[in-house]
């Protein structure tokens, strides 16, 4: 056999099982890929967000199948007879760059779309195209109304507190906290126990997989001379927290998006962190103001060794 033939076979080989693989076992259909300035887990937030406002704007049906947490998602979207999957793969690249690749498959013309996506302008590929691109800037926007700095390894401060237990899913941290506020407000005014500073969020238990928080809304405030019971509001001590810090300015609703940047800065420094994150409010949104100009502290504290 010539080297000619050789060739020629070895590259049919190839080739033939390219287009299997391509054809009958690579799952999406047609992939895009970006990067943005942003921690993993504020693009995993926004992607649910933005799937949300598509149920709302396109009526579309989007189902969770899998997800992994901060960097991987894949989703199922259904509007009359389309069937869609979205595989978001989300990997972070260094302190402000996270890259995302989105496989998209049309479950009822998987086959037709690998054949033409490649090579034309389907109508298929200009929706996707559309789609992600819309999902980009309104991140881009989101990005606009904050911003956190990093500040690396510290101390909180000891500070005795009155505090309510509030639990809720992440993403309606801040409203429950809003939620409640008269009430643990109205009972420190009743029993005249004076506010001693800005209040703090204790975070006891975050559950990554369940998006859950299990928190205590805290207020600084003197020891009460008398004993004082109440089956809602207790009082305690914070403890000093050692653990990884950063600043955030922005709505206090969406601070999370500061844990997401010191869990991605502790993943490249090889830092073990708790489940658990203090807050400490330096500002009053009541007294509305520029967002941006809204200060919280942030530590998570180190996992035990």
């Amino acid at each position: 056999m010539t080297v000619r033939k050789k060739i020629i076979i070895g590259f049919s080989v190839f080739f033939s099982l390219f287009l299997i693989w391509y054809l009958f076992i690579k799952e999406a259909d047609y992939s895009i890929s970006f990067k943005v300035n942003a921690a993993t887990g504020t693009v995993f937030q926004g992607i649910q967000e933005w799937s949300n406002a598509q149920a709302l704007k396109e009526s579309e049906k989007y189902v969770v199948l899998e997800k992994r947490n901060f960097d991987f998602i894949k989703q199922e979207m259904k509007k009359d007879n389309v069937q869609m999957e979205y595989t978001w793969d989300i990997t972070y690249i260094n302190d402000s760059v996270t890259k995302i690749n989105v496989g998209i498959k049309d479950l009822n013309h998987s086959l037709y779309n690998k054949l033409t996506a490649p090579f034309f302008n389907t109508k298929f590929k200009q929706e996707q195209i559309r789609k992600i691109t819309d999902f980009k800037k309104g991140l881009g926007e989101h990005l606009k109304n904050f911003k956190v700095k990093i500040e690396g390894e510290g101390v909180s401060e000891e500070t005795f507190v009155a505090y309510i237990n509030l639990k809720s899913i992440l993403q309606e941290k801040g409203q429950t906290m809003i939620a409640n506020d008269a009430i643990i407000t109205g009972f420190l005014f009743e029993n005249k126990i004076k506010i001693k500073g800005r209040p703090y969020l204790e975070i006891i238990n975050w559950d990554l997989d369940k998006e859950t928080i299990d928190f205590n809304y805290c207020f600084p405030v003197d020891k009460p001379t008398n004993s004082v019971i109440n089956n809602v509001v207790k009082f305690k001590t914070l403890p000093v927290v050692k653990g990884l810090k950063a600043t955030y300015y922005g709505n206090f609703r969406t601070s999370d998006r500061a844990w997401f940047a010191l869990m991605d800065y502790a993943k490249k420094h090889n830092l073990k962190l708790e489940n658990k994150v203090l807050e400490h409010f330096l500002s009053n949104p009541f007294n509305g103001g520029e967002e941006l100009q809204w200060e919280t502290k942030i530590i998570i504290p180190f996992a035990p060794k």
